[in-house]
């Protein structure tokens, strides 16, 4: 039997409604594993991994989840105080980030390795750049009439697309991060395959929450 429409609308909003729950505990689940992994303060290099898993599964999720309809953990506030909050959680992310690439680099330094020398290097590195740039973006939106010749509307779809390519940058080094041989020695088999999800889930839903706000509303207005 045909399902109807609004018992369709119903099942997608519970699915979404699952796995943006899902990418919640993902997102404090996979930093809390790296620090029991890392062991900060064991080394210079520790702090380096806990960093940015922090700033790209932690706060930079909890950032673009605020926005969910579905999941968001200030869905009974303003969008007012929803926007002050995400764009604390980004800063935190960023100042994150900044020091786990600070720390990486002068820890190369120091034994003597080369930097960015590998696709984790370079990706990460383009990674916390891009973040730079979007938070320095995000001004725009908390002033919007800095772009006089912009409307508001425009900025939100040009700041939440953008933002998207930054977040899955950011994935993608905590990916290729976990290729790193520090890694795949401490973590194997399933285990390992576990790790590897658990970006690729929050992207995935990340992905189609900002899908579903922006892109598919402004093709559907055409």
């Amino acid at each position: 039997m045909a399902l109807t429409a609004e018992t369709e609308s119903r099942l997608y909003r519970s699915l979404r409604a699952a796995a943006g729950a899902a990418a919640h505990l993902v997102a404090l689940g996979f930093p809390t594993a790296v620090a029991v992994l890392a062991r900060p303060g064991s080394s210079l290099f520790s702090w380096h991994p806990l960093l940015m898993a922090l700033a790209f599964s932690f706060l930079m999720t909890e950032a673009l989840l605020i926005f969910s309809p579905e999941t968001s953990l200030l869905r009974s506030f303003s969008r007012k105080v929803k926007v002050r909050v995400h764009w604390a959680l980004q800063l935190l992310a960023l100042l994150c980030a900044l020091l786990g690439l600070g720390i990486i680099t002068y820890n190369k330094h120091l034994n003597g390795k080369p930097h960015f020398a590998t696709w984790h290097g370079l990706t990460g590195l383009l990674a916390v750049l891009y973040a730079s740039g979007q938070c320095a973006g995000g001004v725009l939106l908390l002033y919007p009439k800095l772009m006089k010749n912009w409307t508001l509307a425009k900025l939100k779809l040009y700041h939440a697309t953008s933002g998207l390519v930054g977040y899955l940058l950011g994935c993608a080094s905590l990916m290729l991060g976990m290729c790193s041989l520090w890694f795949t020695t401490s973590v194997t088999s399933v285990s390992w395959y576990l790790a590897m999800l658990c970006p690729l889930l929050t992207s995935l839903v990340i992905m189609n929450q900002v899908s579903n706000a922006y892109l598919y509303r402004k093709r559907s207005q055409h």
